[in-house]
């Protein structure tokens, strides 16, 4: 992992994380790289739902993608991160949702000068066990 949670700082106003994701950065474990920048920052805000999760994403999604689509909803905020394939298309497709993910982030830190190398920062996700497919590195670089 590349352990630049400031980035989001930097590109987006605000930044919330359902209570769902926030348990599972945590459980993470001492291994998790990052982990101690997270527990720092005070500037991302930990949002508990307000509504069950759609059955649909519950039966389809882990529960940290099915609380991000949640949140969204109620929050009705259109951009979302999300990497996992199933939970960008549901997001797309069945709730409107315009979904970028990490490769994405990192390619835009790279156009606003606060990244040098976004190919090494990949490399560095998928070297840390992050799952990036040779065509979203390819699209990124």
């Amino acid at each position: 992992m590349i352990d630049r949670i400031d980035i989001l700082r930097h590109l987006f106003e605000f930044v919330a994380v359902p209570e769902e994701v926030h348990k599972e950065i945590l459980e993470g474990g001492a291994t998790n790289a990052g982990l101690a920048n997270y527990q720092k920052i005070r500037w991302i805000k930990i949002v508990a739902l307000s509504n069950p999760v759609d059955p649909l994403l519950k039966t389809s999604l882990d529960s940290g993608e099915a609380a991000v689509i949640g949140l969204a909803r109620e929050s009705n905020e259109n951009l979302i991160l999300i990497d996992e394939r199933e939970a960008r298309k549901i997001a797309r497709a069945v709730y409107g949702l315009h979904v970028i993910g990490s490769a994405r982030v990192l390619g835009e830190t790279k156009r606003r000068g606060l990244l040098d190398n976004v190919g090494a920062a990949l490399q560095a996700m998928r070297d840390g066990g992050y799952w990036i497919g040779d065509s979203i590195v390819d699209a990124a670089l």
